[in-house]
């Protein structure tokens, strides 16, 4: 057991460098080329924070353990949108523009119900509770179509390059390869180590995939989004939680589920609920005032709303 935690630690350690380096050598090509801070939040960045969720994710549903695979993300999205916007909130009133509020922010939440009408097969007459190859398709098919609204804001943006203090493009693809290796690495240990844990200790995967494994992989989440909220890039501390929210369910449920399916637990629609619940309280905030701004006491409420969870599913398991 004691070899099982070190390698668990050794793997958030990898999950999190790994993470960091994908990033700055990512978004070191981005900036290369002219692309926005909200841009390089929705994309650059959420798609950098969200490997570690893709890798653990992706070998969990080839393992079979596939409440891992799920309550990975779900747990992974729920921490994003509550914790890290409320710590970051507390920092300092989170503004953003007003098409995050419009497009981004209500996409995350298509995102979530999407997953939730295919995980429960609602369309279909004996539900299976199941993502098939066809839903992870389809949730394939709404990321296509994410990713098409991201081009669209690259093509009608007015945006500057920057060279001065970027690394070169040699380094950038160096610290992209070593980022990818890490995240391979690493999401092996996260994945065998939480297994060994939740069987030792006779703890459900869910329980372990929704608090020990969901916040470790969301370490670079909280990592870049308080760094960006410290220097006031509040759309990339922004773009990186809803992006990220968004690569979570269309990206990499699609990929896990459509290289192998993955059994749904109809017990995740609680924890969709209060997603959905969540995100809209953030838009909600975010329309009220002319600020659109997230403010200090509402990322307050963010928190306690979040430790409330922790307990419940943790009585619930």
């Amino acid at each position: 057991m004691i070899l099982t935690v070190i390698l668990l630690l050794a793997g958030f350690y990898l999950l999190i460098k790994g993470g960091d380096w994908l990033v700055d050598g990512a978004a070191a090509v981005a900036r290369r080329n002219g692309v926005s801070e909200l841009i390089i939040g929705l994309t650059i960045v959420a798609f950098g924070t969200s490997a570690p969720e893709l890798v653990v994710s992706l070998f969990a549903a080839l393992g079979g353990n596939a409440d891992i695979s799920v309550s990975n993300v779900v747990g992974s999205n729920l921490f994003n949108l509550m914790f890290i916007l409320g710590i970051c909130g507390l920092i300092i009133p989170l503004a953003v523009s007003k098409s995050t509020v419009k497009l981004e922010i209500p996409f995350s939440i298509i995102a979530v119900l999407v997953l939730m009408i295919l995980g429960n097969d609602i369309f279909l007459s004996d539900s299976r509770f199941m993502l098939s190859r066809i839903d992870g398709v389809i949730l394939l098919v709404f990321f296509s179509g994410f990713m098409y609204h991201i081009w669209r804001s690259i093509q009608s943006g007015e945006n500057e390059k920057v060279t001065d203090g970027i690394m070169s493009n040699g380094k950038a693809v160096l610290f992209i390869i070593l980022g990818l290796a890490g995240l391979v690495l690493g999401g092996r240990f996260v994945v065998n180590s939480a297994v060994s844990i939740a069987e030792y200790f006779n703890i459900s995967q869910k329980l372990i995939g929704l608090t020990i494994v969901a916040t470790g992989t969301s370490l670079p989440e909280l990592v870049t989004s308080i760094v960006a909220a410290r220097k006031k890039s509040m759309d990339i501390a922004i773009g990186n939680v809803v992006g990220s929210n968004i690569f979570n369910v269309f990206l990499i449920l699609g990929i896990s589920a459509t290289v192998t399916p993955i059994n749904y637990n109809p017990a995740f629609n609680t924890d969709i609920i209060i997603l959905i619940a969540g995100t809209l309280f953030i838009m909600l905030a975010m329309f009220v005032g002319k600020k659109h701004q997230l403010d200090r006491w509402q990322a307050a409420v963010l928190l306690v709303v979040y430790v409330a969870y922790i307990v419940f599913i943790a009585n619930r398991n």
